[in-house]
This record gives C-alpha cells, sequence and structure tokens, in this order.
C-alpha cells in the first residue's frame, strides 16, 4: 500500500496536449478559463500529458481553500488578475497518459514512477508539484496529525501498488484528520423532543453568537437524552431571524428551531475549516457540564485554519 498527502483543494485533471489544453473538475466543468496560470503553464509544456491532481491556491502560510473558491469563479480579466494576485498549483499525484501512451491500465507504482521521471528531469515544474508518496506507516500516521490541517492537509489517501486507475470509481481510502473541539448548542433541526441534528456556535470578541458547524444526524440515545435538556430559545436569541444554508455550498435554506445556547456539546470533526466555520458536518459525542460558553475561545480560536 503507498499512502499520499491528500491536500485541501478541488480533484482536477489536466489535459496538456498540442492544440489543446483544458483543465476538467471531478464533476467534468471546464475549469480553464479560470485558471489561466494553470492553463498557460500547460502549454508551455511540450509534451503529451494528461495529469491527475489536486488544485490548490497558497494563501497566508496554507493552502487556503476559501480563496481557491473565489478564483474558481472568476473569468476573463478577472480571473488573470486572480492569477497574478493568487497564483495556483496543481499538485499531481498521477499521470494518465504521455505521448500517445495511455497508462490507465498499468499498476499505481509503475504510473507513479513515470510521474516521479517527468519531475526528476523537469519536464513537470511549478506551478506543477509532486504529491508527497511514502509507503511508510509512520510518516503516513504523522500526516494525520491534526497540526497538518493549519498547513491545509486535511488527511491522507491510500492505494493499491498493484492498482489499476479506475475512472468514476471509488477505488482508493481518504483518511480524514480528526480533531475534538466544543461549541455551544444554538439551535435545533428537527424538534425540541426530537432533535435530528444540532447547530453549534461561538461567541465573537463582540458578542455575537456565530455558527461554526452543524452535526451529522443524532442516534436515537443522543436524540432521547438532549430533548431532556433542551429549553427552547426566548425571544432574545441571536439566531432569530437568521438565515442558514443546509449545507456547505447549497442555497437551500435550512429550517431549525433556536434553543438557549447554554449547553455545551463536545464534537468530533476533521480538519477542514472556512473563515471559523466547519465545512462539513461534525459528529457529536456528549454534552459538556463541566463547562459553560463562557468557558470556550472565541469564535475563530483554537480551530484548525485550513481556509477562509
Amino acid at each position: 500500500m503507498i499512502t499520499e498527502a491528500k491536500a485541501d483543494g478541488f480533484r482536477a485533471i489536466l489535459f496538456a496536449r498540442p492544440g489543446l489544453v483544458m483543465l476538467q473538475s471531478r464533476q467534468g466543468s471546464d475549469l480553464t478559463s479560470a485558471f489561466p496560470d494553470i492553463a498557460a503553464a500547460a502549454t508551455r509544456l511540450g509534451e503529451d500529458l494528461v495529469l491527475d491532481g489536486e488544485l490548490v491556491v497558497p494563501h497566508e502560510g496554507r493552502l487556503h481553500f476559501g480563496e481557491l473558491q473565489r478564483r474558481a469563479h472568476r473569468r476573463g480579466p478577472s480571473a488573470v488578475r486572480a492569477a497574478a494576485e493568487r497564483p495556483a498549483y496543481l499538485i499531481v499525484f498521477d499521470v494518465l497518459q504521455t505521448g500517445t501512451t495511455e497508462l490507465l491500465t498499468r499498476p499505481y507504482r509503475e504510473r507513479r514512477a513515470v510521474l516521479e521521471g517527468l519531475f526528476a528531469r523537469e519536464a513537470l515544474t511549478a506551478p506543477f508539484t509532486l504529491c508527497p508518496s511514502t509507503a511508510n506507516r509512520a510518516t503516513a500516521l504523522d500526516w494525520l496529525d491534526p497540526a497538518w490541517g493549519a498547513a491545509g492537509i486535511e488527511g491522507v489517501v491510500v492505494k493499491g501498488a498493484s492498482q489499476l486507475y479506475l475512472p468514476g470509481r471509488r477505488a482508493w481510502i481518504k483518511v480524514r484528520a480528526r480533531v475534538t473541539s466544543e461549541a455551544v448548542i444554538g439551535a435545533v433541526a428537527g424538534s425540541l423532543t426530537s432533535p435530528l441534528t444540532l447547530l453549534l456556535g461561538r461567541y465573537d470578541h463582540s458578542g455575537a453568537l456565530q455558527l461554526v458547524a452543524r452535526t451529522t444526524p443524532l442516534n436515537t440515545t443522543a436524540r432521547r437524552d438532549l430533548a431532556q435538556q433542551l429549553t427552547p430559545a426566548g425571544s432574545q436569541h441571536p439566531w432569530i431571524g437568521r438565515h442558514f444554508n443546509s449545507g456547505w455550498g447549497t442555497h437551500t435554506e435550512l429550517e431549525y428551531r433556536p434553543v438557549r445556547p447554554d449547553l455545551v456539546a463536545e464534537f468530533i470533526a476533521d480538519t477542514a475549516v472556512d473563515a471559523g466555520r466547519y465545512r462539513h458536518p461534525v459528529r457529536f459525542v456528549r454534552l459538556r457540564e463541566d463547562l459553560a460558553p463562557d468557558d470556550l475561545p472565541p469564535f475563530g480560536a483554537g480551530e484548525p485554519t485550513s481556509g477562509g
């Protein structure tokens, strides 16, 4: 088995062929015009290549997912300016074709050797960079240290050395780094007698309660126990009238019921945090009856900072 460091970015396939350069997202969207810096570098390669990798934008000492998202929505002169201000990189972890030779049916170890050779002879240079890879278990475990989340490494991807490239199939194992943290229960989705998920918050320096995360669906035991301790919110609750989306990147409004923000929940999350908010749902662990909301760090403090 071979383990690669998983950067916090967009999966993208780059087609660099004579007369054709295209940067394609995992969903098949054409990102070429949004990243003219990558497209220009691909034009200069001088080799017929198809590369698979992670598109990233470094900023403030880390791989910054928020800046990457902003760049992905730019086109035309705006995209050119953004490329000059926030250059992108493609962290390459696979090569699918060189010249007229298709490599999809070659074992991963062979494709990796070809890829390393491209970097060794400097056929690929910045803004292309080789994805870190290891067969050493200790190194792989080190990449799962949440401290790497501050640099934008959200975990690892495990691949079989003999594995073929299987388009459209989940053939690799992704393992995210995990952290434990606490936040105030500010609202629930569902009812107070049977909460489905929790909306968690932290107070910022001005005293406003800011949304931090939404939990995954609660199990039956947690629903029952929480129903006995949640209290309906009064008219002064800070989230009265607020609108939250049902998920990251969606525009569907979430229906929720505010509760009195006096209970602290412990949760487990990955290290993908944007502007102080966890990008993916977190898992509720337990109530922290030994902690009060005032005992928690302010919003944005003490959390991984992989973006935002």
